[in-house]
């Protein structure tokens, strides 16, 4: 072995160290099969320390739901909650991470639901009926533009004024859609929209619809947890926090929200082309002013702090949907949404996250050991 100066230039001390010892060799380079294995290990180990035992628990119930529930709970129930938790996953990552309250986000899945029927085929003459993956790749597109030209408009205000902005941006598409028939064929909207099939399986049937939206959702989950932690994640947080800070550090605030606002348009427009799937239709009402506060109650409900918030909170928000009419009736169930509504803003800000996580420190507050070994008076 080289012993002078080069790549393995050594102390004097260390070479004579070496020079004692006759048998010892250079050890060998790693080889790339080597290499490849450390870091599938690393890998691994990264997903152990982040995926418990109760993550697999709700990834196997979630996977064998609809094959113990009825196709009425399946596809109404937990279809519809994925779908719309999907959207409300959108206005989370932007209001959680990113502190801009947008009420537009379902516009933004409105703006996809239209441009799916206008391209694809519909029981509406206007409809120009081309194929199907075609009209899926056209509508995530242009949602996905008009959700980030949505913040273009309006990440330069803060608080009020964007939910104002957005708002008002979500009321304009409304009658606009409602007044225009030449191409949102008016309030009518367009009916009976085709649902492909794939295989000869029709994905608008219960179980392959629930499947094809729990895709979807593990996707927008995984997809927003993983960026929560990129740099660019970080940096969101960092401009909700203190912009003025972030901008003296050198990132541009401005540049970071708009990109917030395209990946919030993506997510909202794979719902919305969902929800059109399972609706078979989308109109006015599909946009309107309540839709857009359902999603904020959705997301609110779960809890913005966690990607699987939106999701719980669809969960509840579908849940009551479906049975509360019937005990309350349909002209006071918006009442019995807003009752809710206050009580989780009132006494859980984190929403149903919050409380689960109040009580699960309450149950190890009382049932762990005392760390100091002696018996906990009760």
């Amino acid at each position: 072995m080289n012993t002078g100066a080069g790549r393995y230039a050594w102390p004097a001390s260390a070479r004579e160290r070496v020079s004692a010892r006759p048998s010892v060799h250079p050890s060998p380079r790693p080889s790339p099969l080597r290499g490849e294995g450390v870091a599938w290990d690393g890998a691994w180990r990264w997903i152990g320390r982040r995926i418990g035992l109760r993550h697999v628990l709700v990834l196997l119930a979630v996977l064998i739901y609809p094959w113990v529930a009825t196709p009425f709970f399946t596809f109404q129930i937990g279809a519809q909650a994925l779908a719309l938790g999907l959207i409300a996953l959108s206005l989370t990552f932007l209001a959680g991470y990113g502190g801009m309250v947008s009420l537009a986000q379902m516009t933004v899945a409105g703006i996809a639901g239209y441009m799916f029927a206008i391209f694809a085929t519909s029981g509406t003459d206007i409809s120009l009926r081309w194929p199907w993956g075609l009209a899926v790749v056209l509508a995530l597109v242009i949602a996905t533009v008009c959700g980030t030209l949505i913040g273009w408009f309006s990440v330069r205000t803060e608080g009020i004024y964007t939910i104002m902005i957005t708002l008002a941006i979500g009321v304009a598409f409304y009658y606009l859609a409602q007044q225009n028939y030449s191409l949102f064929n008016g309030f009518q909207g367009f009916q009976s929209v085709m649902t492909p099939a794939v295989g000869g399986v029709e994905l608008r049937a219960p179980i392959p619809f629930y499947y094809l939206s729990l895709f979807w959702a593990l996707a927008g989950y995984f997809f927003v947890a993983y960026l929560l932690r990129a740099p660019f994640g970080v940096a969101l947080q960092g401009t909700r926090d203190n912009p003025r800070r972030m901008s003296a550090l050198g990132f541009n605030v401005t540049a970071h929200r708009v990109a917030a606002y395209a990946v919030a348009g993506v997510i909202a427009a794979v719902g919305g082309v969902l929800m059109v799937w399972y609706n078979g239709l989308v109109s006015p009402g599909s946009v309107g002013t309540s839709w857009l506060i359902n999603i904020l109650i959705i997301a609110v409900l779960g809890g913005m702090r966690h990607p699987i918030g939106p999701f719980i909170g669809a969960v509840v928000f579908v849940l009551l949907q479906n049975f509360a009419v019937d005990l309350v009736g349909r002209e006071r169930f918006n009442l019995l949404i807003g009752a809710v509504f206050l009580v989780i803003v009132l006494f859980s800000p984190d929403g149903l996250l919050g409380w689960w996580a109040q009580g699960r420190r309450y149950l190890q507050a009382q049932f762990a050991p005392a760390r100091s070994g002696g018996r906990r008076e009760m």
